[in-house]
């Protein structure tokens, strides 16, 4: 069972969430900091007195914007140590997501938080640690508090059928058409599908997009970027370099992958 820290200087939502926590048969402690000093002072004590000490910490629960330093400022110092809790961001901002898994961070919830959502982050982190959870029987079940909450975006990953793929957006959720995807950007753990309208977050990595939309004529043209063949509008060759523009953005192609886009392109055009 875990021993969890929560930090958040907003306090009614820190409350929900040591709320949340505490009713996670999974969780066996969790204590509460609302400034990023108080919870230096209480990870450092956790840290001397060692893994299997009365003050322990599992995990940590670390909101980013905080007064004085950030939570990235916090996993930023955690990581110089031999043995720092794990990290679980939880933040209303969705645009430090590569920052966070670059500090190696176990899961990035988004608020306002769901508590299928915070189970899901309790899972990832009871398999990092390798222990053995009893989950709750359905993640639902969880007790939630009533709150007025501001509309901000959740990221989850799920296909409705073959041609559409599910993006939740402040509790709503919707379907886009694979067909409307322009090109895909690696963003870490995640990737953003970039339509004519707008781009979209899923927490999904771009190798695993990759091999499920090659039938759909989505190539690989760099380490960064897949891109859908058909809307490709100019391929262009430059001082050595390979380009292509899709839409109003370009987009540079790896010399691994310049020939065989070539080679598909050619086929197209003559097919």
């Amino acid at each position: 069972m875990l021993r969890v820290l929560a930090v958040d200087d907003e306090k009614p939502l820190l409350e929900e969430l040591l709320y949340l926590l505490r009713s996670d048969p999974r969780v066996r402690s969790a204590e509460g900091a609302s400034d990023a000093t108080e919870a230096l002072r209480r990870i450092t004590r956790a840290l001397e007195a060692g893994p299997d000490g009365a003050d322990g910490i599992d995990v940590v629960f670390l909101d980013i914007h905080m007064a004085g330093l950030t939570g990235l400022d916090i996993a930023k110092l955690l990581s110089g140590f031999a043995r720092p809790p794990l990290i679980v961001f939880v933040t209303a901002h969705e645009g430090f997501a590569v920052q966070a898994f670059d500090l190696k961070a176990v899961d990035y919830v988004l608020k306002p938080v769901r508590p299928e959502r915070l189970a899901e982050a309790v899972r990832r982190a009871c398999a990092q640690l390798g222990r053995a959870e009893e989950a709750p029987a359905a993640a639902e079940a969880l007790p939630t508090v009533p709150m007025q909450r501001p509309s901000t975006p959740e990221v989850t990953v799920s296909e409705r059928t073959a041609e559409q793929i599910a993006v939740e957006l402040g509790g709503v959720t919707r379907f886009v058409a694979i067909a409307d995807i322009v090109y895909v950007e690696a963003q870490g753990d995640y990737a953003r599908l970039h339509t004519d309208e707008g781009s979209h977050l899923v927490r999904i990595p771009l190798s695993t997009l990759e091999e499920r939309w090659a039938a759909r004529g989505f190539v690989r043209i760099h380490r960064r970027h897949l891109v859908a063949l058909a809307r490709i509008d100019e391929l262009r060759l430059d001082a050595g370099t390979t380009s292509v523009r899709v839409g109003s953005a370009e987009l540079q192609v790896s010399r691994r992958h310049a020939r065989q886009l070539r080679d598909l392109l050619m086929r197209q055009a003559t097919g």
